[in-house]
């Protein structure tokens, strides 16, 4: 019965995430744990009830020994069930702070690109309700900017992401696939104490999470001011019309114009919200421009931005701008004080000196560089209220 109610659950809340219109290709993210395994099996199911197609995708990500025998299991037991796998590998990660977040990012963005790839505009992804109930506890202790969680519908590099099991307890999924006689994976970095997740599962601090109501509604409110106050730039910077703003809203447009997947803290956003000043602030500069309508300037800080790296296609650098063709020899990073004699003289100064340049031998060879603002997450996943 539990397995019924389980594929029940499941069409509705595809039901709810739809319409997908005809010939559906969906791409599902398949790690090899027991969340994105039953993702893969009730996803095939609803596609062959419905007449689309499906992908699976596995990421290796090396950051273990047995990563690539674990891909390779995986695909042979989703292959084992009629269900074709590809295999993509992360590379270039490095080691030290941040690993898991580069990590986190680099698999995003792969996934992605080989949806595309695929053919497919949809891509769907395990997280359940365990997830979304840490993921809040995680950013609710960084701010109201983040206290909304994942969404259960997103539009992320070039493909809609989706979460169908947002709503669904991990027991449920592990119980499903017992009862179909699938195995999985465990990944010990579930059990790693260095991770704030894990710290806060085992710790049970994720009965902080927020009503689901009240997520939804500062949503709302978030995605109402940006509407009507918010002009946003492709080069990555925002113009507000208002002298104060909700502390959610200002989360946003921080995290969005740093690159960053949290906010600054929630008091300092309470505090600058209220009465907007010029400040720094989460990697962020806030000035007065009479440019663009004027109001305040929300612009990334020069000094904060990540060092040059190689220019390659699909590199993601400073967190915000993704590199569309590769430049051999060329280094990617921020103009800096190059931007003196450079062009884009519209925009203002502390604009220019974060846009992303290339250089060969030090030398400025092209500014802007061809890049695509990508921040990791959008303001807000609510739609925007005009």
């Amino acid at each position: 019965m539990q397995q019924l109610n389980l594929e029940a659950d499941f069409a509705a809340a595809m039901a709810r995430l739809g319409p997908f219109g005809a010939r559906l290709r969906m791409a599902v993210g398949v790690s090899g744990g027991a969340d994105s395994t039953a993702l893969a099996l009730l996803m095939q199911g609803w596609l062959a009830a419905h007449g689309g197609a499906m992908v699976a995708l596995i990421v290796d990500h090396g950051l273990r020994e047995d990563s690539a025998a674990e891909a390779a299991l995986t695909q042979g037991r989703l292959a084992a069930r009629g269900i074709a796998a590809s295999i993509l590998t992360l590379a270039g990660l490095g080691t030290g702070a941040g690993l898991q977040a580069r990590a986190r990012a680099a698999r995003h963005l792969v996934l992605a690109q080989a949806a595309r790839g695929k053919n497919c505009l949809f891509l769907a992804l395990g997280h359940h309700a365990g997830d979304q109930s840490e993921t809040v506890a995680m950013r609710a202790a960084r701010g109201d900017g983040g206290a909304e969680g994942m969404a259960a519908w997103a539009a992320r590099d070039d493909v809609v992401l989706l979460r169908p099991l947002l709503a669904v307890a991990p027991v449920r999924l592990r119980a499903f696939l017992m009862a179909n006689g699938m195995e999985w994976v465990e990944d010990p970095s579930n059990e790693n104490q260095r991770f704030e997740r894990v710290r806060l599962r085992q710790s049970g601090a994720t009965a902080i999470a927020s009503d689901a109501g009240a997520r939804r509604a500062a949503e709302a409110e978030v995605a109402d001011f940006i509407a009507r106050h918010v002009t946003f730039r492709p080069e990555g910077f925002a113009v507000v019309g208002a002298d104060a703003m909700p502390p959610a809203a200002l989360g946003a447009l921080l995290r969005v114009v740093a690159g960053a997947e949290y906010p600054p803290a929630r008091a300092s956003l309470a505090a600058l919200g209220a009465k907007m000043r010029p400040a720094t602030l989460g990697g962020v500069r806030i000035a007065r421009t009479a440019k663009f309508g004027g109001g305040w300037l929300i612009a990334r800080e020069p000094a904060a931005c990540a060092p040059a790296m190689a220019a390659k296609a699909g590199t993601v650098w400073d967190g915000r701008f993704q590199l569309e063709e590769s430049v051999p020899g060329a280094m990617l990073g921020a103009l800096g004080d190059d931007a003196a004699g450079g062009r884009s003289r519209e925009l203002p100064a502390i604009v220019r000196r974060g846009l992303p340049c290339l250089r060969v031998d030090g030398v400025v060879t092209k500014t802007p560089a061809p890049c695509r603002f990508t921040p990791p997450y959008p303001a807000t996943s609510h739609p925007f209220v005009t």
